[in-house]
């Protein structure tokens, strides 16, 4: 079975994670930032990954320290639980509609970290969670697991629909990506050998 288990103790945040790839989308999860809560769950039930994860970070102050070191440590367990990325089906996408909202999200799983966002999200909040803490996860979550990640918005009004979409997406798009392909047969999906 893929999976990690990671944890990252800074002055800001104490976070123990544990994953896997091949769940059925369970979760256990406490940030200390509700909303965030909420997109890690959907990000998991979406994609089919089991997540438990506890953090407490100094959301005191704000989300920003928490949402950014899970992002790093989220991303540090894919990699992880991947290995060497044999056999996998390397890149996934998915177009998600939620309600006015549809979202595109594009990815390859190269070990090249690159991230390209086009949002407008139109509310400075979403309940507590300032949300262009969005871009500072997705940036955080594709540099730690080496993930060359485009995330664009085609349309939507309401804040929460649009968040909401990314995760979703970024799920479906990651379960496409880390499938396990029939061709490749064990092989590493590279013309280099490696990943």
């Amino acid at each position: 079975m893929r999976s990690a288990k990671i944890s990252r103790n800074t002055t800001e945040t104490h976070i123990k994670l544990q994953l896997s790839i091949d769940g059925t989308g369970s979760y256990d999860i406490k940030s200390g930032a509700g909303f965030l809560d909420h997109m890690l769950e959907l990000f998991c039930r979406h994609g089919g990954f089991d997540l438990t994860l506890r953090c407490e970070g100094d959301t005191y102050v704000d989300s920003h320290h928490t949402t950014e070191d899970i992002g790093i440590v989220l991303g540090e367990a894919f990699r992880e639980a991947l290995g060497d990325k044999r056999g996998i089906a390397r890149y996934g996408s998915f177009l998600l509609p939620m309600d006015e909202a549809l979202i595109l999200t594009a990815l390859d799983i190269s070990g090249r970290a690159h991230f390209s966002c086009d949002l407008q999200i139109p509310a400075e909040k979403v309940g507590d969670f300032d949300t262009e803490l969005v871009r500072d996860f997705l940036a955080a979550f594709a540099g730690s697991m080496g993930l060359t990640l485009h995330v664009k918005q085609l349309a939507g009004t309401n804040s929460h629909h649009i968040i909401e979409g990314v995760f979703k997406g970024l799920g479906r798009a990651l379960a496409v990506g880390v499938a396990l392909d029939p061709r490749e047969e064990g092989r590493i999906p590279s013309t280099k050998g490696l990943l």
